[in-house]
């Protein structure tokens, strides 16, 4: 192909492609009986992926759907009331958001006449914090998010059981991925909800992170899972899977780092040196790599340093 020709067939290339809707194709899963799941990339945020990197849920009550997280954009929103139409008959009842992060409630706007709720920690954030969240997204995500605003949790909701008479879902208040973590189970379906207090095959996100709390948490969902309290686990990210390979995972990484952090830093290791070392072979797979672990040394080892140094937190 000569090269004027060549040029003329990348523009046009070039045009279809920009010519496409953007558009996610959500195809719910369903993991027990009334549970689907609408699982996302295990991967970091990219316009390649609309920044659709997070699980997201509903569940039929009998009487009304639950949702859960809304995802990262206005777009993602509306895909996602579609397919919850698609799937079941019943209206929907009200929209949980299981922590403050964007991508469990940056599709509020779309579900705009159902009542959208959070823990009132969580929702204070969402006001605090949405339009910082809403550059970083059209930074990272571009047109995915087209008219998309930060839209919080209307309704601050306290840990219950939500019962009707076919099912009972319980809401019940931990923290350390954040300082309030939503967590969902239905004991008869053997679901756990464990929002960004598991992660699965991926790099854990820690901007909110109570390294402490978040291992107390772990051991709290581990001791309910004992108890038969659930089976299954829904992470927000990662792959939706049976058991404690996803607790023990996140365990393992944050035991690992925190550690990490604490020894470098009573070493005076500097913070460029930490930033090209490798990470142990069993992490070197998981999705967001290195990107996670950078972003988790570059806000909290100064923390680690300082109080190397005794100067507290």
């Amino acid at each position: 192909m000569k090269r004027a020709a060549l040029a003329l067939w990348l523009l046009a290339v070039a045009g279809a492609a920009a010519a496409q809707p953007l558009r996610y194709e959500l195809q719910p899963r369903r993991i027990a009986d009334g549970h689907w799941v609408i699982e996302g990339a295990v991967e970091d945020f990219s316009r390649a992926n609309g920044c659709n990197i997070i699980n997201t849920a509903f569940v039929s009550t009998g009487e009304g759907v639950v949702v859960i997280n809304t995802g990262p954009s206005k777009r993602y929103g509306q895909a996602q009331r579609e397919a919850v139409a698609a799937t079941t008959r019943e209206p929907v009842q009200r929209v949980l958001s299981l922590n403050l992060h964007p991508d469990y409630f940056f599709g509020h706007q779309a579900w705009a006449d159902v009542p959208t709720q959070a823990l009132a920690g969580t929702v204070a954030g969402m006001r605090a914090e949405g339009p910082a969240y809403a550059d970083n997204l059209y930074r990272l995500c571009g047109d995915w998010m087209r008219d998309t605003e930060a839209t919080p949790a209307r309704e601050a909701i306290a840990p219950q059981a939500l019962a009707t008479a076919t099912r009972r879902l319980e809401l019940r208040r931990l923290s350390g991925h954040t300082a309030d973590d939503l967590v969902v189970i239905d004991r008869a379906a053997g679901v756990l909800y464990a929002g960004g207090l598991v992660f699965s095959e991926r790099v854990p996100t820690t901007p909110h992170a109570d390294f402490e709390a978040w291992l107390a948490a772990l051991d709290t969902l581990q001791r309910w899972h004992a108890e038969g309290q659930w089976r299954v686990v829904v992470p927000s990210h990662g792959p939706v899977h049976e058991g404690l390979r996803g607790i023990e995972q996140t365990r393992d990484w944050l035991r690992w780092i925190t550690g990490l952090m604490r020894e470098r830093a009573e070493r005076g290791v500097d913070l460029s040196e930490l930033l090209r070392e490798p990470v142990p072979a069993r992490f070197a797979a998981w999705a967001a790599q290195p990107a996670e672990w950078h972003r988790t040394l570059a806000q909290w080892y100064p923390v680690y340093e300082r109080r190397a140094l005794g100067g507290g937190r």
